[in-house]
């Protein structure tokens, strides 16, 4: 099947039925995430991948009680730094330059206008843009399932702060962005499973210049 046809098929599963999805699908997944695009390459965003299904039933009542969580398989959530620093930029490049054989100071230039255009961002500023290379990641997240077979539900309903506590994400300077359940759905629970999939026609949403 190709991607159209993928994206056809997937829809955002509103009920799972506790099937585990084999580890060699989960792994395809988060390597699509980890060889998405990201802003300078930064990639400011860790993803935490939870089994474990206490911390799943936790993090399902800092979710409003949405199923899907403890249902699904896997729950991915990603999350975004909470800063750019000049320590982070700096690792990066300092991996990208050892594994392309070329001296640190190779990309100094460039490295160092970055350092100087998020340093005289605020925090929240530089959160924001953060979180949105993480949504970067989670499209490629999504398109990989549904290339697998694998049902997936992008959440952005939940207490931010507290999935935060739960997962311990202060501690690693990191702030969840948003919650993605993987697993397959309930064809007998999930009341979207039979319906049309809907999209704005192509004419309203793409303009030709």
């Amino acid at each position: 099947m190709n991607v159209i046809q993928n994206l056809k098929w997937r829809y955002a599963t509103k009920a799972m039925n506790g099937k585990t999805v084999p580890q060699e699908k989960v792994d395809y997944i988060l390597e699509a995430i980890q060889l998405t695009a990201s802003s300078s390459g930064l990639q400011p965003y860790e993803v935490l991948v939870i089994t474990n299904p206490e911390v799943k039933q936790k993090i399902r009542a800092a979710a409003w009680d949405q199923s899907q969580i403890t249902d699904a398989s896997h729950v991915l959530v990603f999350a975004a730094w909470d800063q750019y620093t000049e320590e982070r930029i700096n690792k990066v490049f300092k991996r990208n330059n050892e594994e392309r054989g070329l001296p640190d100071s190779a990309t100094d230039a460039y490295r160092n206008r970055l350092i100087g255009i998020m340093g005289a961002q605020t925090a929240e500023q530089n959160f924001h843009h953060a979180a949105k290379q993480a949504y970067i990641a989670l499209g490629s997240a999504l398109v990989a399932a549904a290339e697998q077979k694998v049902d997936s539900t992008p959440m952005e309903g939940f207490e931010n702060a507290s999935v935060d506590e739960i997962l311990n994400l202060k501690e690693k300077g990191l702030k969840s962005v948003i919650v993605l359940p993987l697993g397959y759905r309930d064809e007998t629970k999930d009341w979207l499973v039979e319906m049309k999939k809907v999209r704005t026609p192509k004419e309203e949403l793409i303009t030709l210049i």
